[in-house]
Order: C-alpha cells, then structure tokens, then sequence
C-alpha cells in the first residue's frame, strides 16, 4: 500500500538517502527545507515539494494546508531538518554574550523548534493505527558537541519523542529517535572538517569507517515499517560503536 511520507530536511544528506529509500518503496514524498532550489534539484521520483522556515509558526501553518490538500493522511512524519548553524550568517557580534545567544538561538530553532512545530501541526493527520514519527538527534546528545548548543538542542528532542509516544501510542502511533554518530557526505560540517578529524572520528569507531546517509536512512525505514510496530519511545544509535546504546 502506497504511504504518505513527510520529510523535514529532504532535499541533502540524511533527508535526501531517506527520501530515496520510502520512493523506492512506491511511497508518496513530500520534501520540505527552506531552499526551494535545493528541493528541486533532489530528484527524488514523484516527490512534491514545499519550501518553508519550519521554525517560523506562519509557514508551518502553510505546510499543513498544503498536506491537507495533497495527502490528507500522514503515514510517516521524518524530521531531518536541522544543523550546526555552519551554514547560516554569523552573530554580528563580538560581544562573547551575544555569540553565546546568537549559537544557542540559531541550534534550537534548527533542531527543536523545527521538529516540534512540524509535529504539533500534522500530529492529528497521522494514520492510526500505524503511524510513525521519526526524529533525527546525534551522537553529540550523548556526548556534547563543543560548545554544548547543538548538543543541548539535539538531546531535547528526546523527552519530547517520549511524551509523544505516551500521547500518540493509545492511536496506534509510534514514535521513536534516531542518533547517528559521525556521517560523510552532508552539508553538516560545512568548511569546519580536516583530514585528522576525519581520521579521529573514524577512529572512534569499531566498524572502521565512516558512516553514509544510507545506513540511517535503512534504519528510519525499518523504524516506519510494520514489523517495527511494537517499537517506540526509544532512541536508536547509528554510530558504528562509537557510543553504545544506553
């Protein structure tokens, strides 16, 4: 049966390989993100698209009519939207204080606020029984990521995939996190990887490689499929050993 699946953060990396993967499935796409160029050129087959800031309650607003009108049920909700802030405009500021909230602001809004508006727009639109709500966290929830901003926003998703699965689980809804560790292939870095950080964070692992978009992708489409059903309200690392499950 041909589902409908939502996908925040589509159109590169993680988003992308795991829009691939429900298309290859004969399943109905829809890729979401802020640069409507980028979502055009995805090539993900039969995917519509919708160009919107999640973190901005207005836009998140227009996504939800326009679910409603092209697939009234959502099957599957993926949130990947998010980032470092590598890729937006810098603080302004060299005022230690204003850098300081200026990071924090910029992770929250990229990788919390994003997910939790999307979620509370669409949750009444999930298919019940069997729908599914993915969230995408890191391996930095377990152990910081430098200055503790995106970190700190990563690992809130966590209580809130909890709570939402006590919400949505008498529906038949599940709801569940994956955590990858280090992935090649993204925008996620953007200038700030060197060779000998490669090499340490490959180095980390006990599989000896870095990680792709597919491996996450793979576990995010076995999470949305049927046999998975009977599991929610956990969090699921995709890091090549680098961090053991807990």
């Amino acid at each position: 049966m041909t589902r409908n699946i939502v996908m925040s953060g589509g159109g590169t990396g993680i988003g992308l390989a795991t829009a691939h993967a429900f298309a290859a499935d004969g399943d109905r796409v829809l890729l979401l993100g802020r640069r409507a160029e980028v979502l055009e050129k995805a090539g993900v087959p039969g995917a519509l698209t919708y160009a919107a800031d999640l973190a901005e309650p207005g836009d998140v607003r227009g996504v939800a009519r326009f679910v409603a009108e092209e697939f009234g049920t959502v099957d599957v909700l993926v949130h990947g939207a998010g980032g470092a802030g590598h890729l937006e405009p810098p603080a302004g500021s060299d005022d230690p204080l204003d850098r300081v909230f200026h990071n924090w602001t910029v992770n929250f809004r990229l990788n919390a606020l994003t997910a939790a508006l999307l979620t509370e727009a669409l949750k009444d639109r999930l298919a019940e029984p069997g729908g599914r709500v993915l969230f995408l966290s890191s391996i930095a929830a377990y152990r910081g990521s430098g200055s503790g901003a995106y970190a700190a926003a990563k690992a809130g998703l966590h209580p809130y995939a909890h709570d939402l699965a006590r919400e949505l689980g008498p529906r038949g809804i599940t709801v569940n996190v994956v955590a990858p560790g280090y992935i090649e292939d993204t925008e996620f870095f953007g200038d700030t990887m060197d060779q000998a950080r490669r090499q340490r964070l490959i180095a980390d692992t006990v599989t000896g490689r870095a990680g792709i978009p597919g491996d996450v992708a793979a576990t995010l489409r076995w999470l949305a499929s049927p046999e998975a059903g009977h599991v929610t309200s956990q969090v699921i690392q995709v890091n090549g050993g680098s961090e053991r499950g807990r």
